[in-house]
């Protein structure tokens, strides 16, 4: 009888134990969130991005000139390239849409530089995880180094542990807000208000709220790496390292779509390592970097076998 009270208490334990590691890598999440996308489907298939019509078209391509560090992405309708934020030495690069490397840009005064998303123009926001800053940078063609001293700049103190704060950013065009996106302990996606305006006449009048998901169970994984306003239709497409996912919602936290960046899905002859920056192009097309420099891109295919499947 005690063997098998023992037998019976280590099995509970360990059903206890896979629950709990389900939960914290966000499988449970995604799971949740892959069947709700059986009732967004009628909504969401045709004007939404709708992640299972996405095929992989460039995988796993290195950054040639980047060899580690490379974190946040944006892409900037201006120059039709992207721009990237790299954490260790600080520095932006501007990369083309098929991953070719175009310029490296030192920054200097950031301690742990993770975001980056372009505004208007030449301006851009960057995010340094190390201090919870958020600073306007202006990038032209002919810009070679730069600098956040004397910049402007908003420093929020949320208490965030170290290496576990501000990991993404994006600006909402539609709204005129910046998303930050917090990593982990909490996972939270913030909306600032007022920020721009703020940046660039003499008060301070910015108000920050936090964006909540529907979605059961709150968020549907244990960390954020990145996040990217879709501006056609107002979505928010967010990306985890640790679940290796993108998810895509309406903007009223309603769940759309989802895509697992595993070997099988979207085309991936590979599981995506490291997911740390995601950008949206104005045609549709996702772009990602995972450390230490590899390129994705997803392009949208509505007649790939595994949407077909989906649908």
């Amino acid at each position: 009888m005690r063997l098998r009270r023992w037998l019976m208490g280590g099995a509970a334990l360990a059903l206890i134990g896979a629950l709990a590691w389900l939960w914290i890598s966000g499988l449970i999440g995604l799971g949740l969130h892959l069947w709700a996308m059986r009732g967004a489907e009628a909504d969401w298939r045709d004007k939404g991005l709708w992640l299972p019509f996405y095929q992989v078209t460039i995988e796993a391509r290195p950054v040639v000139g980047l060899s580690e560090n490379v974190s946040g992405l944006t892409f900037s309708p201006v120059t039709g390239t992207l721009f990237a934020a790299i954490n260790r030495p600080p520095a932006l690069a501007e990369i083309a849409t098929d991953g070719r490397l175009l310029r490296l840009i030192p920054l200097e005064g950031a301690r742990d530089l993770e975001g980056i998303t372009h505004v208007e123009g030449n301006r851009f926001v960057v995010s340094d995880e190390g201090d919870q800053r958020l600073a306007f940078v202006e990038i032209t063609p002919q810009t070679t180094r730069l600098s956040l001293a004397g910049l402007p700049h908003l420093t929020l103190d949320f208490g965030t542990f170290a290496n576990m704060g501000f990991e993404g950013v994006s600006w909402d065009q539609r709204r005129g807000e910046l998303l930050v996106a917090q990593e982990m302990w909490p996972v939270r996606v913030l909306v600032i208000a007022g920020f721009a305006q703020t940046m660039a006449g003499p008060g301070l009048d910015v108000t920050v709220h936090d964006w909540v998901p529907q979605a059961q169970g709150g968020h549907f994984t244990a960390d954020l790496s990145s996040l990217s306003a879709h501006d056609a239709t107002g979505n928010l497409v967010l990306l985890s390292d640790l679940t290796s996912a993108l998810v895509e919602y309406a903007r009223d936290g309603r769940p759309v779509s989802a895509l697992p960046l595993w070997a099988g899905w979207a085309g991936l002859a590979a599981d995506v390592p490291q997911a740390e920056g995601l950008a949206i192009g104005p045609e549709g097309d996702l772009y990602l970097v995972s450390e230490p420099n590899l390129f994705y891109r997803f392009t949208r295919n509505p007649r790939a076998p595994w949407a077909e499947e989906e649908g």
